[in-house]
C-alpha cells in the first residue's frame, strides 16, 4: 500500500481474491447506475480497470455492470455509507461501507467500534482532505515522478510499495490525471477518491500500535467495509 495514512492490510487479506472481487462487484454495481458505457462513465471506467488488473472473470464483471445499470431487472440496491470516529489512542478514522442494508451495517459497525469511538458525521472529516489517489508504477528507471506529477496535473506524490508512486490530486482531477500519467511513463495500477489526514498521529508505542492495528484489522474484515482511511503516521 505504501502510504503511511492508509491501512496496512496483512498479506493474507491482500491475497483473498474472493473478498477483493466482492468489493469490486459492489463498486461496479454502484458506478453502473450512471450508465454502462465506460467511455462516458468515468467512475465505472476506473473500477473496471481495477477489476481487470485483479483478474476478475469477464462474466462476473459484465454481470455486475448489467446489474448496476438495470439490464437484469434485479432490485438489489447498494448504498455508500461513511462512518467517522477514532481507533484506540485517539487515532482518527474514516470508514467507507457499501451495503444493501444500512440498518444492519450501522449496528454491526457500532459493535466493531467498541474498542474505539464512533463519532457523528463531521466529527473527524474536518481533519482530512478529500483527494484523488492514483497508484502508478514507472515504465522505466528513467521515469521521473516529480515531473510526471507536474505534467499530469497532480498536486503531490509520495513513494508507494514495490517501487510504485502514489499521486495525489484534487478530487475533481482524478480522471484527467490518471489518463495523463501513461504519457509521462507511468502505468496506473489503481485510482480512487479517498481521504488524506492533515495531522496524523505519531509517537505511539509498539503496544499501542498493536492495539490500533488489531482494531483496524477487525473493521477491515467486515464484509461491508469498502475502504478505510487512518490518520496514523509511520
Amino acid at each position: 500500500m505504501g502510504a503511511q495514512w492508509k491501512v496496512k492490510h496483512k498479506e493474507a487479506a491482500a491475497n483473498a481474491k474472493g473478498k477483493i472481487f466482492g468489493k469490486l462487484v459492489k463498486e461496479i454495481t454502484i458506478a453502473a447506475r450512471n450508465g454502462a458505457d465506460t467511455a462516458t462513465n468515468a467512475h465505472l471506467r476506473l473500477v473496471v480497470e481495477q477489476a481487470k488488473k485483479a483478474s476478475m472473470p469477464r462474466e462476473t464483471l459484465e454481470r455486475a455492470i448489467k446489474k448496476g445499470s438495470g439490464q437484469l431487472g434485479e432490485t438489489v440496491q447498494y448504498h455508500r455509507v461513511t462512518y467517522e470516529g477514532f481507533a484506540p489512542h485517539q487515532v482518527p478514522l474514516i470508514v467507507e461501507c457499501v451495503t444493501d442494508n444500512i440498518n444492519r451495517t450501522v449496528a454491526e459497525i457500532r459493535v466493531a467500534f467498541r474498542k474505539g469511538q464512533l463519532g457523528a458525521s463531521g466529527s473527524v472529516a474536518w481533519d482530512f482532505d478529500h483527494v484523488g489517489m492514483i497508484e502508478a508504477s514507472p515504465d522505466s528507471p528513467d521515469a521521473d515522478p516529480e515531473m510526471a506529477a507536474i505534467e499530469a496535473g497532480a498536486q503531490d506524490f509520495e513513494p508507494a510499495e514495490d517501487g510504485a508512486t502514489l499521486f495525489i490530486t484534487e478530487a475533481v482531477d482524478l480522471d484527467s490525471v490518471q489518463k495523463a500519467l501513461p504519457e509521462q511513463g507511468f502505468t496506473v495500477l489503481s485510482a480512487k477518491l479517498g481521504y488524506k489526514p492533515k495531522n496524523p498521529v505519531s509517537g505511539l508505542s509498539d503496544e499501542q500500535m498493536a492495539e490500533v492495528e488489531a482494531f483496524l484489522e477487525g473493521l477491515d474484515n467486515h464484509d461491508d467495509v469498502q475502504d478505510m482511511f487512518v490518520g496514523l503516521a509511520g
